[in-house]
């Protein structure tokens, strides 16, 4: 993905490009985008290939009956952490920019305090909570995920609380610092602990690889706390907090509704996977999932980078900026997903050989499986446009729509045709979901939030 302007170039060869900087009134803010995001890119980048490392190194550690069940409780903990935040982590990319424009500094101090411990204790409760329905169920369990889903429920706050403090970094613009302890430090940390076990003759099974990675998690979410703590005392001024939880939820609530169907949506075919298939085949689908994660993190980045940019034009109620911005935001997720589409496919064999010999056997699916993420990538972040816009509750009935098909298609599609059903019944939800997002954003914002066709109002 490009990072620099090229201005000579633009200069010369007038396009889309050109006329999108001309309407945002210079290159600055589009400029700052792509730097943006390529700097959360990059990181996921970076991530990516930590954890693809982790994630061969454990495939070949423990077996594929062990790895199976790690991937099964890890999803658990991602799929769960991810919507115990109460939708905190994405409302503060719209409350902490509103919060600045109105000059309520009161209500800024307060949330950027109030809302960790507020996640912090909600996700510490419903921890407790999952821990003795585990308890309860136990003996319909399979024996060997019981300690690790114990573990799991171990890890919930504090990747609740890294997630809390992700949305805040992000909403003053420190991608680095919302990003690198979640997903560089913490898959360093895993992989040395991991590996570390393995060379001192334990036996790395998924117990031990679940107790890894919850140290890990809890180690670099203190840490990342420490820093943003300096930073925020050096740029917020001290005085008095108010704390408005109730309008914070009243905002964050129908946005982790979005989130979470968002979630379901993402692990729904591991899940039901596990349910119908082998932890082997589960284990296979997973490294078939990880090596397409390239294509996911550029969405990614630009939803990160947007969200509060979107909130802060529309409240500026600047709409030809907006339009612009969606608009380059669209080409700068769609384009770059294409190419890395291409090239995960065409070196697709290789990298899944490097989980071992046996998942090759994937191959086949990450064709069927990265046509709904193309898909999805030709509409750009809408989700955070709409989110930002105060059109959450339409944006969750459309994921909740797409969650429901793929539900009832991974039930009908897994059960005969395994992973090739898992990753059909996906891209067709995505699809589906693409539409549904394309047909509101026409009728709700009157924009054509397309990656080609006709752009703007």
């Amino acid at each position: 993905m490009a990072v620099t302007d090229a201005h000579s170039t633009a200069a010369s060869q007038p396009g889309t490009f050109s006329r999108l900087r001309a309407k945002l009134g210079g290159t600055g803010e589009a400029s700052l985008t792509r730097r943006l995001a390529a700097t959360i890119f990059v990181i996921r980048v970076v991530s990516a290939a930590l954890a693809y490392l982790a994630q061969i190194l454990l495939a070949r550690w423990m077996g594929g009956s062990d790895y199976g069940v790690y991937v099964y409780v890890w999803t658990w903990v991602l799929l769960l952490g991810s919507m115990m935040d109460c939708g905190i982590a994405v409302s503060a990319q719209k409350l902490i920019p509103e919060y600045r424009s109105r000059g309520e500094h009161d209500l800024l101090r307060g949330f950027l305090a109030g809302s960790r411990w507020m996640t912090f204790a909600v996700s510490s409760i419903a921890s407790l909570l999952l821990a003795g329905l585990v308890k309860i169920l136990s003996p319909w369990i399979e024996a060997g995920a019981v300690v690790p889903l114990y573990i799991g429920c171990l890890t919930l706050p504090a990747f609740v609380v890294a997630n809390t403090q992700d949305g805040i970094a992000r909403s003053h613009d420190w991608m680095r610092l919302g990003l690198m302890p979640q997903f560089v430090v913490r898959q360093t940390l895993i992989i040395g602990l991991t590996a570390g076990a393995f060379a001192l003759g334990f036996r790395l099974g998924a117990t031990a690889a679940m107790a890894a990675s919850c140290a890990a998690v809890w180690i670099a979410m203190t840490g990342q706390m420490m820093v943003m703590n300096r930073r925020l005392r050096d740029s917020i001024e001290p005085g008095p907090k108010a704390y408005d939880f109730r309008g914070w939820l009243a905002v964050s609530l129908p946005i982790l509704m979005v989130e979470g169907f968002y979630l379901l949506l993402s692990y729904t075919d591991v899940l039901l996977l596990q349910q119908f298939r082998s932890s082997e085949e589960v284990g296979v689908y997973f490294a078939v999932i990880k090596t397409l994660a390239l294509v996911s993190f550029i969405h990614y980045a630009m939803s990160a980078t947007t969200a509060h940019r979107f909130a802060e034009y529309h409240a500026s109620g600047d709409r030809a900026r907006l339009s612009a911005y969606v608009a380059h935001a669209i080409q700068w997720t769609f384009w770059p997903s294409l190419a890395a589409t291409v090239l995960l496919l065409a070196f697709g064999k290789p990298l899944l050989w490097l989980f071992g010999p046996q998942f090759v056997a994937g191959y086949d699916i990450m064709f069927i499986a990265a046509v709904g993420l193309v898909v999805r990538a030709a509409i750009g972040p809408v989700e955070r446009l709409l989110n930002m816009l105060g059109h959450q509750h339409i944006c969750a009935l459309a994921y909740a729509l797409a969650f429901a098909m793929n539900v009832v298609l991974c039930a009908v599609m897994i059960p005969r045709f395994g992973g090739h059903g898992a990753a059909a019944a996906t891209s067709l939800a995505l699809s589906f979901e693409t539409v549904l997002l394309f047909w509101i954003v026409r009728r709700r914002l009157g924009l054509h939030v397309l990656a080609f066709g006709k752009q703007g109002d």
